[in-house]
């Protein structure tokens, strides 16, 4: 019996896990096929850019400026054992461009803005204002969720652009002004070696598909909130860990694509 109910327990996840792909790609779909309606009052998409990147910008800033300062410690003495300290700025660019730019970012927002739009979603849900929306013919989708999602897909590509830019500032202050790399080595080496459309170009598109990921899940999330308070406390728990899983999981997969493995 023991192993019959763990298949059964495996079934009932795996068609959990289907479901909710189901529901995430009709969803995204609804909004997509809006997008005109939506983007006819480009001011709700500027006020959402603006509420989802202000309220997540100091956390980004400060992390960014952290992860730079550990990368350019840690970074300096790993590379001062095969003598090349000067390739300090190389090695920080490339850590925070590709990767740890987009992907932290990424989760930070989930947990910052992710949740702020899940409950503000899942709220309005239990106060019946979605309800109120359909009853007077406006369609909460277009309306409410569409302006939320463009704005998260605006707002991530740019905190991590943030995000990278401030992290190797926090690596020149390390390797430069504490350690003393020298500065022109430090530079010169960082853009010889940083290529436009392979490293700057693949972490942005990265940080596109990781803020379209977030943002969908946080609106699916609380869209689909039970209207009471322990739905939308739920809800608002899963939005962080299944964004920050999605998060890690495409940056594989995009990584992999992107170097041409898979």
């Amino acid at each position: 019996m023991a192993i019959v109910d763990s298949i059964a327990s495996l079934g009932q996840a795996c068609i959990r896990f289907v479901l909710g792909l189901g529901n995430f790609a009709i969803l995204l779909a609804k909004i997509l096929l809006r997008t005109g309606t939506i983007w006819r009052r480009p001011r709700l998409i500027g006020a959402q850019v603006h509420f989802l990147g202000n309220h997540s910008l100091a956390i980004i800033l400060v992390a960014g400026l952290f992860v730079g300062l550990v990368l350019g410690l840690q970074g300096y003495y790993t590379l001062r054992r095969y003598g090349s300290e000067q390739a300090l700025g190389l090695l920080v660019a490339l850590a925070l461009v590709r990767e740890l730019g987009p992907v932290i970012a990424a989760l930070l927002f989930a947990g910052r803005a992710g949740t702020s739009l899940t409950a503000e979603i899942g709220l309005m849900k239990a106060g019946e204002q979605l309800a109120a929306l359909e009853t007077m013919a406006v369609d909460p989708v277009a309306r409410v969720l569409g302006p939320r999602f463009y704005g998260g897909l605006i707002a991530v590509p740019l905190l991590a652009t943030l995000f990278s830019a401030v992290g190797i500032l926090g690596g020149w202050l390390v390797g430069v002004v504490l350690i003393g790399v020298d500065p022109g080595a430090f530079w010169s080496q960082m853009s010889g070696g940083v290529d436009f459309w392979d490293d700057v170009v693949n972490g942005v598109i990265k940080s596109v598909v990781f803020g379209i990921a977030v943002t969908q899940i946080a609106l699916m999330q609380g869209y689909g909130a039970q209207p009471t308070p322990e739905g939308v406390a739920r809800a608002t728990t899963l939005t962080v860990v299944v964004g920050s899983l999605a998060v890690l999981g495409l940056d594989f997969v995009l990584t992999a694509l992107m170097f041409g493995e898979l």
